[in-house]
């Protein structure tokens, strides 16, 4: 298991986070908004479109390819390729887009997600833009986001009331009708919602640009990274019981302790049984 106080471990860790960014941006950006961008459905049901493309096979497969290089005695968790079991207590969870939906519209909202996690959760991660050119860092003392600005401090806002707070999810519908119920009634009394962001949104609340983030249906990999960004920047996130959420499922992200609070009452007296 990692040691806090291992300096020299978690530079390597932070080195090699940065490395796999650096693979999955040329892979990514290969094929983002190009004609020859192609496209499967992972999904069963027509209504459900699951796309999955070829960047991120070829994004995931890049990593993996560092990691075996860089890291061969860590387990990997990813969302394209099956998991691969280690001896070191470290595993690597890999999101190549987050925000496949996005991507094969164009948007670049979607983004690359790395986190490195022992048992307890994630320890660093990072949400990557490519596109934009925006890394977002946070984990062993480190919370900063490089872009076409420059650098700067992540640090979320000081928000306190949900009266004034920004609100982001990445579906209307949010999950089931009961997650979907139970969203909307805080969404009601927030300042703004908006929807569509995926992963960047997790990144803007980091940032200190919005308030809350509460979604429903995730997987490991979809939210590793973004804990540990947005815990780094002084947020919280948890499920919506306020238990641990590196496990996935319903997400709630906010900006203070106080307006987790507010939210997760709210979401509580309203998801129904």
């Amino acid at each position: 298991m990692l040691s806090k106080d291992d300096e020299t471990l978690q530079s390597d860790l932070i080195r090699v986070a940065h490395l796999l960014a650096d693979a999955a941006r040329i892979e990514t950006l290969r094929v983002f908004r190009s004609p020859s961008l192609l496209t499967d459905d992972k999904s069963s049901s027509p209504s459900d479109f699951d796309p999955v493309t070829q960047a991120d096979r070829a994004a995931e497969k890049a990593m993996r390819d560092i990691l075996a290089r860089e890291r061969p005695d860590d387990s990997i968790l990813g969302e394209e390729f099956a998991t691969k079991q280690g001896t070191t207590g470290l595993t690597w969870v890999l999101d190549p887009i987050d925000g496949t939906r996005g991507f094969v519209a164009g948007t670049p909202t979607w983004g690359v997600l790395i986190a490195v996690s022992d048992l307890s959760g994630p320890l660093f991660g990072i949400i990557d833009q490519p596109y934009i050119g925006e890394r977002f860092i946070g984990g062993f003392g480190q919370s900063q986001m490089t872009g076409p600005h420059g650098a700067a401090q992540l640090q979320v806002r000081k928000t306190g009331a949900l009266k004034d707070a920004l609100l982001l999810s990445t579906f209307p519908e949010v999950g089931t009708v009961d997650e979907a119920k139970a969203f909307h009634a805080v969404a009601r009394d927030v300042k703004l919602t908006r929807y569509g962001m995926d992963c960047y949104g997790y990144a803007l609340l980091a940032a200190g640009h919005v308030d809350l983030v509460i979604e429903a249906g995730l997987q490991p990999y979809d939210i590793h990274a973004p804990i540990a960004v947005i815990q780094a920047a002084g947020g919280v996130v948890t499920n919506w019981d306020g238990g641990p959420a590196h496990t996935g499922g319903r997400i709630l992200a906010a900006a203070s302790r106080e307006l987790h609070t507010q939210a997760l009452t709210i979401l509580q007296e309203n998801i129904g049984g």
